[in-house]
């Protein structure tokens, strides 16, 4: 939630695995069914896997972005809150500081 970053990945052609050691070239395996029938059957599975792996990272970036951006509202919004309820105190000590000092004038001007 603290960096994100775009990536791209291809999905299709799948890259090729270099083989680790030159033992895994001579080995023969057997494959039912076929290697071909095999890659027909599992690419369109592995193809939907991806993108929804992808579509699920996508909806995860959107909800950690709208909840920094709620955070940050939310932190600016009690900081305004803070600011005006300051800016009205002020506001009403000044109003009762005048009464008061009328009415001290007042009675001053009487007596």
């Amino acid at each position: 939630m603290i960096s994100q970053r775009v990536v791209i990945e291809r999905l299709l052609p799948i890259p090729k695995l270099a083989p680790e050691s030159a033992a895994i070239n001579t080995v023969d395996y057997l494959f039912e069914p076929s290697p071909q029938e095999l890659l027909s059957i599992l690419l369109p599975y592995h193809v939907a896997v991806q993108v929804a792996r992808a579509l699920l990272e996508s909806s995860a970036a959107e909800h950690a972005a709208r909840m920094t951006a709620m955070d940050s509202a939310t932190k600016n919004a009690k900081e305004l809150t803070d600011a005006l309820t300051l800016h009205m105190n002020r506001v009403r000590q000044a109003s009762i500081t005048t009464e008061i000092i009328e009415v001290v004038s007042g009675a001053e001007a009487l007596g």
